[in-house]
């Protein structure tokens, strides 16, 4: 048998930490702002880059070691410090962007422990900050040994590559890293967008070149074509149409190889020909299948409305003026969808809730956690090919629930009828889906995901085809979500 006492050993060697009396090393932070003191032997048996570091200093005439880190502020390597000698890391009321700068930190002192264990945290706990900064994420921690989180940020950049295409920033983006997303064939971006983001970086590299083509010299060619020569081998220029080779190839042929231009010339007139170049696969088109519905273990019908909620909402599709209870209301709330298990692509909803009548809509705001929804006594239509639709009906409603702060629930009817839901074209059904007049909408127009963007719609600042606007907070009109579902509302037998 082992008895182990670690938490008074962690105690001890924190008020070793603390007592200055018989240090041999200095640390300098912050542009030499603050100092901490440490043990040279603790340094080294807990880092390797202390143990580097303390080895390739000479001590003064005291015998001691100073170390200057700039790189890192004084809060954090105060909690570094804690970790070496304690084995303690409180994340208790600390931001997010502290857990991710205490990581980095961790994985530049070679503390493998702690980098990692950070590393895990953040995709579990705090996935939906690094979606909202992937792109930041992204190019910090490329190539750094954080196989995890690049491979997290991965699966949503090939899916969303607007977050980082669409940046301020994209035209700083390493090479390396602009190389490594050209190389995913599951990019989900047209290949005609793909190379004029190639150009604008490749522009962006060489500021001095004229602003317009017709003003570019051979000199500028080349120098172009310097510059983006490990990147022009990843383009498909064998999948573009003749349209798009004519109109944003053709007028940078020259940064181009004769060969290749030649036989994509060739290609566009005799594609069964043989070609000298290489011929890259087509981009494949991601077919986000939806999970099998798994039995779960019966719980609450709702992860976002109570029983109370259910009978008030079924007291507003019954018009009646007394509210049903919890007890005694005569609908089934039966799920549809859940976002949280079938997904929160707009185009989802259209697939999954396509010919369902009588169905309520929920989300919740991830800020305010605010309720917003809607009742809709038609069916969902996700047929319309060439343009939208509006589909009329006297008995739809949008509504806020009461919940945490907000003392009562709101509700709006329709008041005009003939625009009361929208059923959206095909092709717009990848960024909106339920649409309630212009007062309740769920889109997501950038990343085509509810939770990543704020382009939920609420009115707030007044109701347009409904009676009242639902939002109560004065913070804006548009949200993320952070959970939304679909039930179908049926009578009780």
């Amino acid at each position: 048998m082992t008895l182990k006492f670690f938490d008074k050993l962690s105690q001890n060697f924190i008020e070793l930490l603390n007592d200055e009396d018989d240090y041999n090393v200095i640390i300098e932070v912050k542009n030499q702002e603050k100092y901490f003191t440490a043990h040279s032997n603790i340094l080294k048996y807990r880092s390797p880059y202390f143990r580097r570091e303390i080895g390739n200093i000479h001590p003064n005439e005291n015998n001691i070691k100073t170390i200057t880190e700039s790189s890192v502020s004084a809060q954090i390597f105060e909690t570094i410090l804690k970790y070496i000698y304690g084995g303690i890391v409180d994340l208790e009321n600390v931001q997010t962007r502290f857990i991710f700068d205490l990581m980095l930190a961790a994985n530049q002192f070679g503390l493998e422990e702690l980098n990692k264990t950070l590393e895990t945290y953040l995709i579990d706990i705090k996935a939906s900050w690094l979606k909202e900064h992937c792109s930041f994420v992204y190019r910090t921690i490329f190539r750094k040994n954080f196989k995890k989180l690049e491979k997290f940020c991965n699966n949503i950049i090939v899916r969303y590559p607007n977050i980082i295409f669409d940046a301020d920033d994209f035209t700083s983006l390493p090479e390396s890293s602009l190389i490594s997303l050209l190389k995913r064939d599951y990019l989900q971006m047209e290949e005609v967008k793909i190379w004029d983001y190639v150009i604008k970086w490749g522009i962006a590299q060489n500021p001095d070149l004229p602003i317009s083509l017709d003003e570019f010299t051979q000199e500028n060619f080349l120098r172009l074509k310097t510059t983006l020569q490990q990147c022009l081998p990843n383009i498909r220029y064998f999948h573009l149409s003749a349209n798009e080779v004519r109109d944003s190839i053709r007028p940078y042929k020259k940064i181009l190889d004769k060969q290749l231009w030649k036989d994509i010339d060739q290609h566009l007139l005799f594609p069964h020909r043989p070609v000298k170049s290489i011929i890259l696969p087509a981009r494949s088109v991601l077919v986000i299948e939806l999970p099998p519905r798994i039995e779960e273990p019966r719980g609450p019908f709702s992860v976002i409305i109570s029983e109370e909620h259910a009978a008030e909402i079924s007291t507003w599709i019954d018009r009646e003026t007394t509210l049903y209870t919890s007890q005694n209301y005569p609908y089934k709330f039966e799920l549809i969808l859940r976002g949280s298990i079938d997904g929160f692509a707009p185009q989802t909803f259209w697939d999954i809730c396509h010919g369902h009548a009588n169905t309520v809509v929920l989300a919740k705001d991830k800020e305010s956690d605010e309720i917003f929804g809607g009742y809709n006594p038609l069916a969902w239509d996700n047929s319309n090919i060439v343009s939208s639709k509006w589909m009329k009906t006297y008995d739809s409603f949008v509504f806020s629930l009461k919940n945490g702060n907000i003392q009562n629930s709101i509700l709006s009817r329709v008041k005009d009828p003939k625009r009361a839901i929208r059923s959206v074209r095909e092709c717009d059904q990848v960024k909106i889906g339920p649409y309630f007049g212009y007062d309740f909408i769920m889109q997501s127009l950038t990343y085509c995901n509810f939770t990543i963007d704020h382009h939920c719609h609420c009115s707030y600042f007044g109701g347009n085809f409904y009676g009242k606007p639902i939002r109560t907070s004065s913070s804006g009109k548009d949200f993320s979500i952070e959970n939304y579902e679909v039930f179908k509302i049926v009578r009780k037998s």
